[in-house]
């Protein structure tokens, strides 16, 4: 595997990792409890379930998360694992790419799967002892600073590091109340817990004004980005259960690079979670090996 190949995989893995870890969390903020807990039934609307259900989420802290997600040909990966949001994000993921270039791209590197930590500045990445051979001058694990990411890959790097670093499952929850676009489609049973079923559809382009932290020109770039990327919309469905937290999350989108879609199951709130950083003589830092590397090509545009 050559230099460029070797950044390619490297950038490509940090932006997946990432943004698996964005999938894998949400909440919501309203109050719809009261009534309930005096053994009443009250019906309320969608938006106030949902903002009853950020609030629940959000205090919950922790939750083990299962996911899976496809972009077209580019890749389809599993995630699994437990997150904690109570003092930024931290927690662990396995990511196992199960088809896709990114796959094949794995494949070479050696493994078809991966841990990724989170920690509040960073996250890491555990290697193949191939891959750590190649790139990593023997060291397995790679660690992505967020802010090394937003250099790197401009507006959508910005982004990408705004939503990593306060990704909760709330931020599910507040997608789809930014929308404007909220309805009820039903009552289902989702991992034997009675759920209630919302959907909506968001604006991409207009979400992360409503969302992020990033400024005039990074929004504008972003938004140019994503208009590149063929990406204009997102479908998003909920399924909130009888204690206002959120226990599935889908969505759809269609991109550049094909149709995106992802599904994550939460369970187990309030789960003990427990990330530190590995140990540094075995951890190679990424912006260290693109420096060491030389020029960096590709990588962002895989995964836009």
């Amino acid at each position: 595997m050559n230099s460029t190949t070797v950044r390619r995989t490297a950038l490509s893995i940090a932006v997946v990792a990432g943004l698996a870890g964005v999938a894998a969390c949400g909440t919501s903020d309203s109050d719809k409890g009261g009534d309930k807990a005096a053994g009443k039934v009250t019906h309320v609307s969608p938006i106030a379930a949902l903002r009853s259900a950020e609030k629940s989420t959000d205090k919950a802290d922790s939750a083990e998360v299962r996911s899976t997600t496809s972009v077209g040909d580019i890749m389809s990966m599993t995630a699994n694992g437990a997150l904690t949001w109570g003092d930024g994000l931290k927690g662990n993921l396995t990511i196992t790419y199960t088809g896709g270039q990114m796959a094949e791209m794995m494949k070479k590197a050696g493994t078809s799967s991966m841990e990724a930590r989170y920690l509040p500045d960073a996250y890491y990445a555990h290697m193949s002892d191939a891959y750590a051979q190649q790139a990593g001058g023997g060291k397995h694990w790679i660690k992505y600073s967020y802010e090394d990411l937003a250099k790197l890959g401009g507006a959508s790097g910005s982004y990408m590091k705004d939503q990593i670093q306060n990704a909760t499952p709330n931020q599910s929850v507040k997608m789809l109340l930014a929308s404007g676009d909220v309805k009820k489609v039903g009552e289902e049973t989702v991992s034997g817990k009675h759920t209630t079923h919302y959907s909506g559809t968001v604006n991409v382009a207009d979400l992360a004004d409503k969302t992020s932290n990033l400024s005039a020109d990074q929004l504008a770039a972003l938004k140019k980005q994503l208009s590149q990327a063929g990406v204009t919309t997102d479908k998003v469905d909920l399924w909130i259960d009888d204690q206002d937290l959120l226990v599935k999350k889908s969505e759809k989108a269609e991109t550049a690079n094909g149709t995106m879609t992802n599904t994550t199951l939460y369970s187990d709130y309030g789960v003990k979670v427990t990330a530190v950083a590995p140990p540094a003589g075995d951890t190679k830092d990424f912006a260290d090996m693109l420096k060491s590397g030389g020029g960096m090509t590709g990588g962002t545009g895989t995964t836009s």
